[in-house]
């Protein structure tokens, strides 16, 4: 595993925490007539998610040029140094556009195979999250407690699929977990959810076909408070879980079986 600098993970925190308030400053000051839709009615993008995703690329052209970019709204550039920032400006659209406070602006640095930090803004709270497999999770800089393992049938699960798909066999996979678990929330933002892991508020993240930018900024997080992740087939589709060990451990079972 590859430990971040210092320099790394004060630039991460500074990254998310400004697009996040660019962000909802632009929300503040209206954003309806940008709102357009993606895949589907409930996949939107509007200007605070270009802008938000232009001021990290602009700032790590000038910092760490050398640097890949994998951006959700399109921005991409070759690594030349192995080295690439994963990022997702308005994490929960929906949310963002329909008023909630449920949203983020999210990235993770990786290092070739290794993940190396993730970093998190909620702007409702005020709190940027920090933290990776070789750096211990915080929280506007407070250390965050290890996470209490906690078995599938006492873990609350955070997750989504449409109801549509539930006699589908990506459903039925579903079905396997989720009849297991304590409780069940589907919450809009799967970065903001796994900052709820990490603070041992939720306890496992299992969803399928997730992109990089919705997975490693959270996964890095859970890592940081000794969570695990994990990645299985399943349905015909790739689940990505992280939370507390046994619960992931009883997940992928689960999903396998």
């Amino acid at each position: 595993m590859t430990r971040p600098t210092e320099a790394d993970v004060r630039l991460a925190a500074e990254l998310v925490r400004g697009a996040g308030s660019l962000a909802a400053k632009m929300r503040h000051a209206g954003i309806g007539d940008s709102i357009e839709t993606k895949t589907s009615v409930s996949d939107l993008v509007t200007a605070a998610d270009k802008a938000a995703e232009k001021a990290i690329v602009d700032r790590l052209a000038t910092e760490h040029p050398g640097d890949g970019i994998l951006g959700e709204e399109g921005s991409t550039r070759e690594s030349a140094t192995g080295r690439v920032w994963t990022i997702d400006p308005v994490d929960g659209t929906y949310n963002f556009v329909r008023g909630l406070d449920w949203w983020c602006s999210a990235l993770a640095l990786t290092d070739g195979d290794d993940l190396v930090l993730g970093a998190i803004y909620s702007p409702a709270e005020d709190a940027v999250y920090v933290g990776g497999p070789e750096l211990p999770t915080t929280r506007n800089g407070v250390r965050l407690d290890q996470v209490l393992d906690t078995p599938l049938a006492l873990a609350c699960l955070t997750t989504y699929l449409h109801p549509a798909k539930l006699k589908h066999p990506v459903g039925e996979a579903y079905v396997r977990v989720a009849s297991q678990a304590a409780s069940i929330r589907i919450l809009g933002s799967g970065s903001m959810d796994l900052t709820a892991i990490a603070q041992g508020k939720l306890h496992l993240f299992c969803q399928h076909s997730v992109p990089d930018w919705d997975r490693l900024p959270g996964a890095a997080l859970v890592l940081g408070v000794g969570g695990t992740t994990a990645q299985v087939e399943a349905g015909g589709v790739l689940w990505s879980l992280a939370g507390a060990p046994a619960a992931v451990a009883e997940a992928v079972e689960a999903l396998a079986s």
